[in-house]
């Protein structure tokens, strides 16, 4: 099965964050609180571009992937780095 490519900003640097830490879009899912059973297939809208999170969940993913939340708006590789 290929991954569908994600079609926003947001959707790209979630999953490059995701899939460098070494969770599964489920293991993301549950620890921002999300419900176990549906965890994984929001992740997954949101990183599609399906689906955009709201401000608050945003900032749930960054704070369980470590990064500020602006990392997931920076078009640029190497700036976002910093």
């Amino acid at each position: 099965m290929t991954k569908k490519r994600p079609r926003t900003i947001y959707g790209r640097r979630l999953r490059e964050a995701r899939e460098s830490y070494g969770f599964s879009q489920s293991d993301l899912g549950i620890a921002t609180g999300l419900d176990e059973s549906g965890a994984g297939g929001r992740v997954s809208r949101y990183e599609t571009g399906a689906h955009q999170p709201k401000l608050g969940m945003q900032q749930l993913f960054a704070d369980a992937l470590a990064l500020p939340l602006a990392y997931f708006y920076t078009e640029d590789d190497e700036r976002s780095e910093e």
